[in-house]
């Protein structure tokens, strides 16, 4: 495992990445620096020329976590505790608020949220059902207390498990005490799980969902033969009773969401009404779908053992067919269901947080309605309790602190210790859910405080109060981009043996390498309004092939060469000369940026920049026409146009200087801030040999770092023409593409 791992690593680490993007990135900071997570974090960061990190909860009150992961984006600019200030690292963050977002026309971007618990009452036909809970709550309480008065936590965390899979379903439990008699009766028990031994890491555990965690937590092994017999007497027991109880009916929670999916159905006025179903566990969404198929409704499954294309498939058939998804957390990680609404947690995860990433599924970006979300609990059990509680209180931080919810400053992972010791002192102690409540109140609001102050680092001040500008908005969504490649490749695939049909409102797409995209589109409005459609963007590796392939690099004209004769619609007949583009460049040592500057010269041989830029919007927006695909070449013209983009690119060049120098005083002030912060480091350093030879080093390395910045500022600026036109009146049609035949 651990050369697989070190070979994992080392190909991650060399697959020559231009940008790497990390969501939830704050898990990358680690403890320690020793921290495998770290490391592979540290070592993207170097090997990366762009680093791209995702999180909400950026600084959760730990300025030594903090640093290590502002470090992966520069580390000489916070060398040390003592650099992260906002001054240093405002330039590093975006940092935007849900609640804030704005659509184009200025409306919030997210749609509003009921979410509500449920209480699910027990019927008289429930009888079999509250007994099996009662006597898994006694078995649980009893085991749990002994496991942890032997030292004994991962029989403890195994209790723990038992106890959210007898709220869940009887089929959950039933078919996990299965699993656990099995283990029990094995000739050759194994030994506890590599995940238990040496102390359990509490936020390795807490990553995993609930379906893995049952699947390893059954298989530990019981220490004492003693401790085996009294077990496996414990567990046939109950198994007895729990296969007793699903031969006598229904579930409760499972009539209930029967219950809840005819009432929405009546409340919206639609019996096609999607609603979306969690659960933690696979027994449990296997008994949910037999349930709801033998009633009529057609469902989905998603889960962990899934992979991606099965994964995609019943995405898929949950927007068109499908009414019912039912997802566990593992399946439904990643997904994005905004054309549904509804969200019912079958079973509560004991982190309420948990629940705020499921009905992040659909509380999205292209929401079109209300979001509600329902939460099932049991009443009449220690859940319920601790629930009611537990949710009035967070409610009171969430208010005090001016958040959403907890989870909007603190990770969820490091808050679930502190729920499952809740709940547990509710099973063994229920008469002290209050004052266990109150106990882990009081840490998440410290906790909540030292997240908020540190969020003072990456809070922009302004003084308009809106950060977010719907006229930026509206730039952005109508961004002629999309346009530009939808034409770029409907027109480049079928000449270079691809094709592109339009279908409606969507593309049958055959590309290149002979995949096919049946139903594809380009605009982001299309894609939103239709998720079932395949949205082609840059980021499409067919995309960038066709664009970036053999025969697509910009072309160079040059004195005396031919050029395309062209009619552009939309232009005035009186507007008659050589259009050109020109490409400007600065090249440096450590620094390229180049920038495009259309010029237009009439025939009088007079430049008008306003013109050239209106010929360059016609060229990316309509239809060009041919007359002559080499026309011959007028010298006048010629260095007329070079002229004027002599005159005009100044300014650029100049501004691209501009740029240069400022980045090149700004790596000068980090190398001497890295510079001095590791100087005085090293003077603290009791072993003058040892002080002396790493100050020497450190030097050595500085002067070769500020020399390569000496040598930077050497640039080389260049002016070269990619393609000149001639346009004019009276000529006949054909596609300009040949302007580029690039």
């Amino acid at each position: 495992m651990a050369t697989y791992n070190r070979e994992r690593f080392e190909d991650l680490v060399a697959a020559s990445w231009d940008l790497v993007i990390v969501d939830e990135s704050h898990r990358l900071g680690g403890s320690t620096e020793q921290v495998a997570r770290y490391k592979l974090g540290a070592a993207l960061a170097e090997a990366a020329p762009y680093l791209l990190r995702i999180e909400a909860t950026p600084h959760q009150g730990k300025t030594d976590h903090f640093l290590r992961l502002i470090q992966f984006l520069d580390r000489d600019a916070f060398p040390d505790e003592g650099s992260i200030t906002r001054d240093r690292v405002r330039p590093f963050v975006i940092r935007t608020e849900k609640r804030e977002a704005i659509d184009a026309e200025g409306q919030p971007l997210f749609k509003p949220r009921m979410t509500r618990l449920q209480a699910v009452t027990w019927q008289a036909r429930h009888a079999a059902q509250q007994r099996l809970y009662e006597a898994v709550t006694d078995y649980v309480r009893h085991g749990y207390n002994q496991a942890m008065a032997t030292q004994q936590r991962h029989i403890g965390f195994l209790m723990i498990l038992m106890q959210r899979l007898v709220t869940s379903s009887t089929a959950a439990i039933r078919a996990t005490l299965e699993k656990r008699l099995e283990a029990l009766n094995a000739p050759s028990p194994q030994a506890s799980l590599s995940l238990f031994e040496d102390e359990t890491d509490p936020e390795q555990w807490a990553e995993l969902d609930g379906q893995s965690q049952a699947d390893m937590a059954v298989q530990t092994a019981v220490e004492t033969r003693d401790g085996l017999a009294r077990e496996k007497s414990e567990v046939e027991m109950l198994l007895d009773l729990a296969r007793e109880t699903e031969a006598a009916g229904t579930d409760a929670k499972a009539e209930a969401l029967l219950e809840l999916i005819y009432g929405l159905q009546q409340a919206e006025s639609d019996p096609t009404v999607k609603v979306l179903v969690f659960t933690e566990f696979v027994p449990t969404q296997r008994m949910l779908a037999d349930y709801l198929e033998g009633r009529g409704f057609t469902v989905a499954l998603l889960n962990g053992s899934m992979d991606l294309d099965a994964r995609t498939q019943a995405q898929l058939s949950f927007s068109q067919d499908a009414q019912i998804l039912i997802s566990t957390d593992a399946g439904g990680e990643g997904l994005n269901l905004q054309f549904c609404h509804v969200v019912v947690n079958f079973d509560m995860p004991w982190n309420p947080m948990r629940i705020e990433q499921r009905i992040g599924r659909v509380d999205r970006i292209g929401q079109q309605h209300v979001v509600r979300a329902t939460n099932f609990v049991l009443e009449e059990t220690v859940e319920y309790r601790v629930r009611q509680v537990l949710e009035e209180k967070l409610a009171v931080i969430a208010k005090e602190f001016g958040v959403d919810k907890a989870a909007d400053v603190m990770d969820s992972v490091e808050a679930e210790p502190w729920f499952d010791e809740l709940f547990v002192k509710g099973i063994t102690d229920p008469d002290s859910v209050d004052q266990q409540c109150e106990a882990v109140v009081t840490q998440i609001r410290e906790k909540v405080a030292e997240s908020r102050q540190g969020s003072d680092l990456i809070t922009e001040e302004t003084s308009e109060g809106q950060r977010f500008s719907a006229e930026e908005a509206r730039q952005w969504r109508d961004h002629p981009a999309q346009f530009w490649l939808e034409r770029t490749i409907t027109a480049g695939l079928p000449v270079r043996g691809g094709e592109a049909v339009q279908e409606g409102e969507h593309w049958r797409i055959r590309w290149l390498d002979g995949s096919e995209s049946a139903r594809a589109c380009f605009d982001a409005r299309t894609a939103v309004a239709r998720p079932e459609l395949e949205w082609i963007t840059l980021e499409d590796a067919r995309a960038r092939a066709l664009l970036c392939g053999q025969g697509a690099e910009l072309p160079r004209c040059i004195a005396g060469q031919p050029i395309p004769r062209v009619r552009i619609s939309g232009l005035p007949e009186t507007v008659t000369g050589v259009w050109s583009l020109w490409e400007l460049s600065l090249s440096a040592d450590t620094f390229s940026r180049k920038r495009f500057l259309p010029i237009f010269v009439n025939d009088d041989g007079r430049a008008f920049l306003p013109t050239a830029r209106r010929i360059w919007d016609l060229l990316l927006t309509e239809r060009m026409e041919i007359v002559e695909a080499l026309a011959p070449a007028d010298s006048q013209h010629w260095d007329q146009s070079l002229a004027a983009a002599t005159v005009q690119g100044e300014q650029h060049i100049q501004e691209l200087m501009e740029l240069h120098r400022t980045r090149l005083k700004e790596a000068r002030e980090r190398a001497r801030y890295a510079f001095e912060a590791r100087d005085q480091a090293i003077g603290r350093i009791g072993l003058p040999a040892v002080r002396a030879y790493r100050r020497r080093r450190l030097e050595q390395e500085h002067k070769e770092r500020m020399a390569t910045l000496d040598a930077a500022e050497t640039s080389l600026p260049d002016l070269n023409a990619i393609m000149m036109l001639r346009v004019g009146p009276g000529f006949a049609s054909e596609s300009v593409a040949a302007a580029g035949a690039s």
